[in-house]
């Protein structure tokens, strides 16, 4: 039960930078952008498990064009709010050689993950790779970082965040909006 009452307590102190509202309007916008992009080019869609689940859903629901879904599942954080080494857990069923892949992940941080994704991509030889996120953090990014995602849900500070697929100690993925974590 302690587990339970720590995680209402962070969700109560919260502050909440993106209603589900705004969110929808931001998801609007990307599906326009995506759709524009990426409408005649049959791509494949990479959701990155387990945070962009939610994102990628309600994304592909607007894309009104022929495309496939895969997932990759891919973590530094393991449960904790510190990323560490990459482990892949799962790479994707369907083949990427020679296709448009369009990468969903729930945030952009420091870009270490989506990058050592868009190599795998490369490396299985993709005919182009597009990347989208639902967050995209206003920090430096890492070392070798040298790009920003394609299409951007919101933009943050560089908070802890949770909601919309982002997870606090893997809860509160399913809050409908995006939270900073107060850290008083």
């Amino acid at each position: 039960m302690e587990t339970v009452d720590k995680i209402h307590s962070v969700l109560e102190d919260a502050e909440c930078l993106y209603s589900f509202a705004e969110i929808n309007d931001a998801l609007d916008r990307m599906a326009v952008e995506i759709t524009h992009e990426l409408k005649d080019t049959n791509p494949l869609i990479l959701c990155v498990m387990t945070g962009a689940l939610i994102p990628t859903a309600h994304i592909v629901t607007r894309l009104h064009f022929p495309l496939e879904i895969d997932y990759l599942h891919v973590t530094r954080y393991r449960g904790t709010n510190r990323g560490g080494d990459l482990h892949w857990l799962v790479e994707p069923r369907q083949s990427l050689k020679d296709r448009t892949i369009l990468i969903i992940d729930d945030i952009m941080d420091g870009g270490l993950t989506l990058s050592a994704i868009i190599d795998y991509c490369t490396q299985a030889k993709a005919k182009a790779i597009y990347t989208a996120v639902m967050v995209s953090k206003n920090r430096t990014r890492e070392p070798g970082v040298n790009f920003e995602p394609d299409f951007v849900g919101v933009t943050t500070e560089d908070k802890y965040l949770f909601g919309f697929g982002l997870d606090y100690e893997e809860y509160l993925r399913n809050v409908p909006g995006i939270y900073a974590v107060n850290n008083e």
